[in-house]
């Protein structure tokens, strides 16, 4: 076997956007090829947030892999126990926030990947879809095509994104923005020049390490362009409960406006 397929670092490799979706309230299968369907990459299955159990965390990455898109999950910080589990279920790569120093990268790469990168245990391997390898085929193949992003979420983490992004393993490092802005004290202030600052910071680090950057928490469809066209790939679209919102609140208004007409 050459390569394990993984639709979010796949479209990145190839120089185009790799678009994502937050799931954090659904919890059936069929949301996978749903996102497909509706134009998404990956899906980031939120553990840091949410309260979904790993059991439908593997069988949403289970039906993802199938379907073509890469199931992403994020842990809470420091829980790489139940880091590695979520890959052993199918995951296709683990989004770490919080990392404030190149040491917590680097713990998160020696937790994650295998031999000689670090020193994962190895245990099932639900992304080969059940095509059988060699113990040494397996780790070199989940190795290449897992993905490690790297979230920075503080001021800290932006003055080390050099550091950071210079850390073998790291695939992507990734901005938080809405814990960023609360960080400087500016929540919500996506376009503020400080933040603008540190996506520059990012930037500069990801492209002197051939890391990839990317984007979340910002959503404003005036701003987020302006980061994507500085070079931000790598991006999350929104959250499933605010795109439900959304599109459920303007048909309401839609209909009860019809119906205020009709009866005028």
């Amino acid at each position: 076997m050459e390569r394990i397929e993984n639709p979010a670092r796949d479209r990145l490799a190839a120089g185009e956007l790799s678009l994502g979706v937050a799931l954090r309230f659904a919890r059936t299968v069929e949301v996978a090829p749903a996102m497909k369907a509706a134009g998404y990459d990956w899906l980031f299955i939120d553990l840091e947030h949410g309260t979904m159990p790993l059991d439908t965390v593997a069988q949403i990455s289970t039906t993802s892999i199938a379907c073509g898109v890469s199931p992403l999950v994020r842990v809470p910080k420091g829980e790489y126990a139940l880091a590695a589990r979520a890959l052993d279920a199918g995951a296709s790569g683990i989004i770490v926030p919080h990392i404030d120093s190149a040491t917590e990268a680097r713990e998160a790469v020696e937790r994650l990947k295998f031999p000689s990168l670090g020193h994962r245990s190895l245990g099932p391997a639900p992304q080969l879809q059940f095509r059988s390898a060699s113990p040494n085929e397996i780790m070199r193949l989940l190795n290449d095509s897992c993905l490690i992003i790297a979230m920075l979420e503080s001021p800290e983490a932006i003055a080390e994104a050099d550091a950071i992004a210079a850390v073998e393993g790291v695939d992507i490092v990734m901005i938080g923005t809405n814990d960023l802005c609360a960080e400087m004290g500016i929540p919500g202030r996506y376009d503020d020049p400080r933040v603008v600052a540190a996506y520059e910071a990012v930037l500069a680090a990801c492209l002197k390490h051939k890391k990839w950057p990317g984007m979340g928490g910002v959503y404003d469809n005036e701003v987020a362009p302006r980061y994507m066209a500085m070079g931000f790939r790598f991006v999350l679209a929104g959250l499933d409960l605010n795109f439900m919102m959304a599109s459920a609140t303007q048909r309401a208004r839609f209909l009860r406006n019809v119906d205020a007409s009709e009866a005028g």
